[in-house]
């Protein structure tokens, strides 16, 4: 199929700018949505780049992926066959919380993605960077490009990540990039302000690199993977073609590589001295973010090295984790050490730390300053509030972490598809899932500082343990075909069998009198359980003895969500007039005018809106608005 250029008569579905985590799940995601799709990167060679540590999940995000994994994206099939090491963290605690991560070989990883994206049906690749904006009436038509080459589109999708007018610091040395060696998007923030998109600044950072061979691990703590890895995507309701897709479409593999969910390489663990804090202390006059050189605010759950030390300055040590960034090479990644202090402060501080006395570093550390949208500026589906067919998802949005990305561009993709075909967009509430979690944040109270998830943002999060995401999600799979008819029917098959097994269970009684449900609650051993459970697929199995374990609690959730989602889905018109509203704060009004939220749940979330502003608005919706009894109940 022949490029379309600058053929206005003949636009693509959509245009997805960037083509990071972010970018590849739209791209797929449209894809598997019918639509024709162009995915434009300034670099073929840096296709789901592993910017920072080459790692996927952890507290919060490997929920995400599993979610993701559930609603038809990549990247969880990605990680289980690019993995290196797995772990299953927060076992000590209740499953509710308990998260898989995973290492992944970077450059595995990388290239398995950019070969998902070349055997996808309906996406063209194409290496070009994207510079403007075409919009017409409010509405975007397509992108320009630094070739000089135009592309239409019914809907576009940005995922610039860091790359907006960014700039890269180490000491006083600073260069154009999103990354250390690589180019800036500089053409495009000025658009995004002439067509009334407002932008800020954020910052990130990331560790050195070093040479695995001159690290002495001896005498440091290892950290192995577990014996039988936790993997991110769901087997058992998968066909074969649907776990080995891009392998066996690739004709000059023979293999997919190593075995899947096995484990190649030990983590091991140092930690920082004080005499690393007294060189830090001694040159922050030298960081450019303690001069003052960089004025983006970074992420606090990722603290650069000078944080940690001026922050926690009671601290004698702080932790730093030696990770491997693949089987292929020995290039290490110290994860911890995020910095931007000049490249001779960088090799005092390696050598202060044990284990690093003779490392040699291969890759410096450096800050990134980028431009970031404010994500009050979009609505539940990721689309822009300002111009029309216009969708934002990842490190643009103003969070931090591949995972985060990810989700955004699959709901962008899902939805840049659907607004191209005219057909009803996805949402997913903060009730269904962290994605739900993840996007009314954004959407709602904005970002003050790179988001990251954490489960402690769902007010929910009993119901979204990793394992139950397939039956979570599966109305809407089934509503937006997001998966193959075969396995939305295995899906539907499984969540029959959970049900009915759960009711067994409860009634079945078990050799010592109790039911089988009452004793598990009582020992936790699943080999007392009857020989045909135990031959349950294992996603079923897990969701069974979830559901009997925390019964009561699931159900008490369950409840107070649905008593929430009643407020929740309290629909708000588009236009509805906040500023004609007597009794309404001038602040609240000029916030709600601003993000415009879809329900009153979600103006209840708006910082600045008082419980004495939602009782105002929810007046007037009942008595001028003339809704449903059951919508104003």
């Amino acid at each position: 199929m022949s490029l379309r250029t600058n053929n206005k008569n003949n636009p693509y579905d959509i245009v997805v700018c960037g083509a990071g985590h972010a970018g590849c799940e739209a791209a797929i995601a449209g894809a598997k949505q019918g639509a024709d799709v162009l995915l434009l990167t300034g670099n073929l060679d840096t296709i789901a780049q592993m910017s920072c540590n080459p790692a996927i999940g952890g507290q919060g995000k490997g929920q995400i992926v599993r979610e993701i994994d559930a609603l038809g994206g990549e990247m969880a099939l990605n990680t289980d066959f690019t993995a290196i090491q797995f772990k299953l963290l927060n076992t000590s605690k209740g499953k509710a919380v308990q998260a898989p991560r995973a290492q992944c070989d970077k450059k595995a990883y990388q290239m398995r993605m950019k070969h998902v994206l070349e055997q996808q049906e309906n996406i063209t690749i194409f290496q070009a960077m994207v510079n403007g904006l075409i919009v017409n009436d409010s509405i975007c038509r397509g992108i320009t490009t630094s070739l000089g080459i135009e592309f239409f589109a019914k809907s576009v999708v940005v995922t610039t990540g860091t790359f907006l007018q960014a700039s890269t610091h180490i000491g006083k040395s600073k260069s154009e990039g999103g990354r250390l060696g690589d180019h800036s998007a500089k053409g495009l923030s000025a658009h995004f302000i002439k067509n009334g998109i407002e932008l800020k600044r954020f910052k990130t950072g990331t560790p050195p690199r070093l040479l695995g061979r001159s690290i002495n691990f001896d005498g440091l703590e290892s950290q192995n993977g577990d014996l039988i890895p936790t993997k991110f995507a769901f087997y058992d309701s998968r066909s074969e073609s649907e776990m080995f897709h891009v392998e066996q479409r690739a004709k000059w593999i023979d293999q997919p590589g190593h075995q899947a969910g096995s484990n190649l390489v030990q983590c091991f663990l140092t930690s920082t001295s004080q005499e690393t804090h007294k060189i830090i202390n001694d040159n922050l006059h030298r960081s450019p973010l303690y001069k003052g050189d960089i004025k983006g605010t970074g992420p606090r759950y990722c603290p650069s090295i000078e944080d940690k030390v001026v922050r926690f300055a009671s601290k004698e040590s702080h932790r730093i984790h030696l990770e491997p960034e693949g089987i292929n090479t020995d290039e290490w990644y110290i994860n911890g050490l995020s910095t931007s202090l000049p490249f001779d402060i960088q090799q005092k501080v390696i050598s202060t730390i044990p284990g690093l006395e003779d490392a040699v570093i291969i890759r410096p550390a450096y800050a990134v300053e980028y431009d970031y949208a404010p994500p009050t500026q979009l609505n539940h589906h990721l689309g822009s509030l300002i111009v029309s067919s216009l969708f934002f998802a990842g490190q643009i949005n103003g969070t931090s972490g591949y995972e985060e990305a990810a989700a955004q561009g699959l709901v962008a993709g899902i939805n840049a598809a659907r607004n191209a075909q005219g057909a009803d967009q996805l949402s997913i509430g903060r009730d269904e899932g962290y994605i739900g979690v993840l996007i009314d944040d954004l959407v709602t109270k904005g970002v003050t500082e790179p988001y990251r998830m954490f489960t402690s943002r769902a007010e929910h999060r009993l119901l979204f343990n990793h394992g139950s995401a397939e039956s979570r999600f599966f109305q809407k799979m089934d509503t937006f075909s997001l998966n193959s008819t075969d396995r939305r029917k295995k899906i539907e098959n499984q969540i029959q069998l959970t049900k009915s097994w759960f009711e067994k269970l409860d009634k079945l009684k078990s050799t010592s009198g109790n039911s089988y449900a009452h004793q598990f609650k009582i020992d936790s051993n699943p080999e007392s359980l009857p020989n045909d459970f135990k031959a349950l697929p294992a996603t079923v199995r897990e969701q069974v003895l979830y559901q009997i374990t925390y019964d009561g609690y699931l159900q008490r959730e369950t409840k107070a969500a649905s008593r929430l989602n009643k407020a929740e889905n309290m629909s708000i018109p588009l236009d509805f007039p906040y500023h004609d509203l007597p009794g309404l704060r001038t602040e609240c009004k000029e916030k709600l005018s601003l993000i415009r939220p879809d329900t009153l749940g979600q103006a209840s979330r708006i910082s600045g809106v008082n419980p004495a502003d939602l009782t105002i608005i929810h007046i007037y919706l009942q008595r001028f608005l003339n809704l449903p009894k059951e919508q104003s109940s």
